[in-house]
């Protein structure tokens, strides 16, 4: 088997197994709360960490059931990614790299929630995909707000602007997505409003609604196999 294919086995292998889900996880997590705030402003792509979440978006979506929506979402991937990693030889406007990267982590949010929410037996992995798939949310509203910022300056008042990059909107977008509002941020244009709001509506429903229905399904199915 060439290595090209042994590739794609391991990842299509990473998706169909649960635990996937728990490593994708562990991945977020330290990219959000660890790798972003050593990396200064502005800065954090790396070739090799764009070719290694394309291969994985693409091979996530592959592993997806149903033939007609891959048929679908595939193409809008592969040209959000296409535009990405041109960026790299090519001047493509940063509005436009953020705008496709956000395309490109709606689809790994659709991904994640797919593989969490497919048929058979809710597991400790699913439950932490769907935690996976929380973190996703937080990172998509990142993305909006700093491609918001770029196409509105001005439109948040506060400690970030746009040059900053999309990565140091985190701290802004999760604490919108908790509700925790520590004010040192404030969204001014109506836009940005809108945004902000819909984000703390979002974040407590989700993980009261799809998080909290996984872990009870979980914990009843663990106690009908005791009994």
């Amino acid at each position: 088997m060439s290595t090209g294919r042994r590739v794609a086995a391991a990842l299509t292998r990473f998706w169909v197994d649960d635990r996937g889900l728990s490593v994708f996880l562990a991945l977020l997590v330290f990219v959000a709360f660890v790798l972003v705030p050593l990396v200064p402003p502005g800065s954090g792509r790396s070739r090799i960490g764009d070719v290694v979440l394309a291969l994985l978006l693409l091979s996530g979506l592959q592993a997806l059931g149903e033939r007609k929506l891959r048929l679908v979402l595939m193409p809008v991937a592969l040209a959000a990614l296409s535009v990405e990693l041109a960026s790299w030889f090519l001047p493509v406007g940063e509005a436009w790299v953020e705008a496709t990267s956000l395309v490109s982590l709606l689809l790994f949010l659709f991904v994640v929630l797919g593989h969490t929410l497919r048929r058979g037996e809710v597991t400790i992995h699913r439950i932490q995909g769907a935690v996976a798939a929380y973190l996703l949310l937080g990172i998509v509203w990142a993305y909006a707000y700093s491609l918001l910022a770029h196409a509105r300056p001005g439109a948040f008042a506060g400690a970030v602007s746009a040059v900053d990059g999309p990565r140091a909107w985190f701290y802004f977008s999760f604490v919108a997505l908790t509700t925790v509002g520590f004010g040192d941020i404030q969204p001014v244009h109506p836009v940005a409003r809108s945004l902000a709001s819909l984000e703390a509506v979002v974040g407590p429903l989700y993980l009261a609604i799809l998080v909290a229905r996984l872990v009870s399904t979980a914990s009843w199915g663990a106690g009908r196999r005791q009994g």
